[in-house]
């Protein structure tokens, strides 16, 4: 009945999310979200084939910083380097930056290999903000001594950023996945990170954070509370602190 590539929803919750199954291993399927950061697992029994070919309702738009009024000035928005653990959600935070026509480099990495693929990429493109995320997940019942699947990866990532440029103002870290450890990537040194509500988040919400940092004024503090309200859960998914932007600003044209 079901087959790999199939789109189903789990009837345990509520067919409240929407999943592509990626392998199978007998009755257990293994699953990942479309639009949220999510992988899980499943019996048969409990999935249900979804038919609707749009699920996404979610159409992110950062226009009001991208908008910059030209006269005589001109602007150099900051360099992105986004690195993935899940490629086709990789591929789709590339064409959001090529859409708003930002410079961005995208590496796919497993989240076990994040701290090392870090430590080699930032000499390589000398990015100005850093996204490092992919898959996580919070057990309510720890699991090899842990309660999160990936976090441990991204706070040692995120040490390795840091540690590369300690100025919260010269690398902007946004790093994270779903249901993430917050308050543990804030203090590993990162500037944005998920999860304050151990929820899920977007597929896209990295990529809006990065965007809308990468057209902020260098000398000026961050809308901290507008930023956050660009990606789809707002603060519940993801937060930060406040800085100054990324992008400098010139004259004349």
């Amino acid at each position: 009945m079901f087959q790999i590539g199939d789109l189903v929803t789990r009837k345990s919750y509520n067919n409240d999310i929407v999943f592509k199954i990626v392998e199978i291993n007998d009755d257990n399927f293994i699953l990942k979200g479309v639009t949220v950061r999510l992988c899980a697992d499943s019996p048969k029994e409990d999935l249900v084939i979804y038919d609707n070919d749009d699920d996404d309702d979610f159409l992110p738009e950062i226009d009001g910083y991208r908008n910059l009024e030209r006269n005589e000035y001109f602007y150099l928005p900051g360099r992105i380097l986004h690195i993935d653990g899940d490629k086709e959600y990789l591929d789709r935070c590339m064409k959001f930056y090529k859409k708003n026509r930002l410079k961005a480099f995208g590496i796919y990495s497993l989240e076990e290999n994040l701290p090392e693929v870090v430590q080699n990429s930032l000499d390589k493109y000398n990015p100005d903000i850093v996204v490092i995320t992919g898959h996580d997940a919070y057990y309510r019942k720890k699991r090899n001594d842990s309660n999160y699947k990936n976090t441990s990866k991204f706070v040692e990532a995120v040490k390795v950023a840091r540690k590369y440029e300690t100025s919260h103002e010269k690398l902007f870290i946004i790093a994270g996945a779903c249901q993430s450890n917050y308050e543990e990537l804030i203090k590993a040194g990162a500037n944005f990170a998920s999860s304050p509500k151990r929820i899920n988040i977007h597929a896209l919400d990295p990529a809006i954070i990065a965007s809308c940092l990468a057209f902020s004024d260098k000398n000026n503090n961050i809308d901290l509370i507008e930023i956050l309200n660009k990606t789809k859960y707002g603060p519940d998914g993801i937060g930060g602190i406040i800085t100054k932007g990324t992008m400098y600003i010139g004259y004349p044209r």
